[in-house]
């Protein structure tokens, strides 16, 4: 699907000289937009490719949102909130107020709460997670070892140190995702009993977890995994709050993302976005987390659901080195903490990290202009959702974008934040 015409049309796009309005007819968008240092014209390049996405059928809809210098340069809703619905009669057009289930995109919320309590003193980064979590405290690793003929063993050995609050922020503990990890012994362990982010209590997750072995040494090796809804859990200890509650009180509420939580309410149900019915790859229904209905826990891997603009927000608090609208969230020199590599030469053990990039506490973090194959910065940092979500800040461009869609994993999910990154770029005009 991705050597269909897509590619071609972004091309055509990028080709378009003209710009979309009069030179004489300057409005305020125009101004913000050329006050931001990027190009309207050019910016319209990006909403006319996804514009084509929705007429082909490849995403429903989607909100488009790109600030730089403080101001907010673009902000486009783009085909349907519902496409089923639209189909059927109803007036479900895309709409910047709509909400999406963030999935992955909820892990710096999780992180952001961790470091809160850094600064408050109630936690230290290397508290091992086993002082909030004693179950935790004896765990085994399951290392792998290939025979004469390549079969693979695994032997059970004792984990050299304990995992702390810093290799749950970074995904160095040895936890994993039971559907990603490499270490067959683990998958088949989580399996067995049942360690998930859905579908199980608080209590439930840890002694689950307390009954698996690790996949690697903790500090070791990056894998992407269940880390982050272990520190929501550490920071329901350390706080004596739900994760939801806390962040609530310390994050949405300060920063005013009015339609951010683990739960959409009863009157917001409408603006709720959705995917397709069926995946056009495979034929199969699309099912997404139920974000209208209580979960067993408030997962900070995964859980929350938020508006683009709450997003924006967050993301500009994060920008402008932890304060926003006279509102000091975090100290500038935590955010510049979190926003840093954490790994030096710990190698991933899946290809989730991107080459180019490290990994901070929450965010991967770009470690040089080139290396990966799109544009960035060194020093920018990242991350998405696995229900086509994305966003990313660049620190020295004083830009960050965000991009809020429902689909399905997989490769034109990526293909499409690639094209949002790199359309974004070429708009930089000063």
């Amino acid at each position: 699907m991705l050597k269909r015409t897509f590619a071609a049309g972004f091309i055509a796009a990028l080709a378009l000289a003209a710009p979309v309005l009069p030179a004489y007819a300057e409005t305020a968008a125009t101004r913000t937009a050329e006050i931001a240092g990027l190009s309207k014209s050019r910016l319209a390049k990006l909403v006319s490719v996804f514009r084509s996405d929705v007429d082909e059928g490849r995403i429903p809809g989607v909100v488009l949102l790109v600030a730089r210098n403080g101001e907010t340069a673009l902000f486009e809703a783009i085909g349907f909130r519902d496409r089923a619905a639209a189909a059927a009669g109803a007036n479900a057009p895309m709409a910047k107020d709509a909400i999406f289930r963030l999935y992955s995109m909820t892990k710096p919320f999780a992180s952001v709460a961790a470091m809160l309590l850094v600064e408050d003193g109630k936690l230290t980064l290397a508290d091992p997670v086993s002082k909030y979590f004693p179950q935790l405290a004896s765990l085994q690793v399951a290392v792998p070892k290939q025979d004469a003929e390549g079969k693979t063993t695994y032997t059970l050995v004792p984990a050299d140190r304990p995992m702390t609050v810093q290799d749950l922020l970074r995904h160095t503990s040895g936890i994993v995702y039971s559907n990603n990890t490499p270490n067959q012994h683990v998958k088949d362990a989580y399996l067995k009993e049942g360690v998930d982010w859905r579908d199980v209590t608080p209590a439930e997750q840890i002694e689950r977890l307390s009954k698996v072995p690790l996949a690697h040494q903790p500090g070791t090796v990056w894998e992407y995994s269940l880390s982050t809804d272990v520190l929501g859990r550490v920071v329901e200890a350390a706080s004596g709050m739900s994760l939801s509650a806390f962040l609530g009180e310390r994050l949405f509420g300060p920063l005013k993302m009015t339609d951010t939580a683990f739960l959409v309410p009863k009157a917001k149900v409408a603006r709720l976005a959705q995917p397709f019915a069926t995946d056009k790859e495979t034929g199969k229904p699309i099912t997404l987390l139920d974000v209208t209905v209580p979960q067993k826990n408030d997962a900070g891997g995964a859980g929350s659901a938020a508006t683009a603009g709450d997003y924006a927000r967050f993301l500009q608090m994060l920008l402008n080195g932890g304060q926003l609208d006279g509102v000091r969230v975090l100290s500038r020199a935590t955010v510049a903490y979190m926003t840093a590599d954490h790994l030096d030469t710990i190698k991933p053990s899946i290809p989730t990290l991107q080459p180019g990039y490290g990994f901070g506490l929450g965010f991967a973090v770009r470690k040089g202009a080139g290396v990966n194959n799109t544009i960035g910065s060194a020093g920018e940092y990242n991350w998405g959702g696995a229900a086509g979500t994305g966003f990313w800040v660049d620190p020295k461009e004083q830009l960050f974008a965000v991009m809020m869609t429902q689909t399905v994993p997989g490769p034109a999910q990526r293909f499409d934040r690639a094209l949002f990154r790199h359309a974004v770029y070429q708009a930089i005009v000063d």
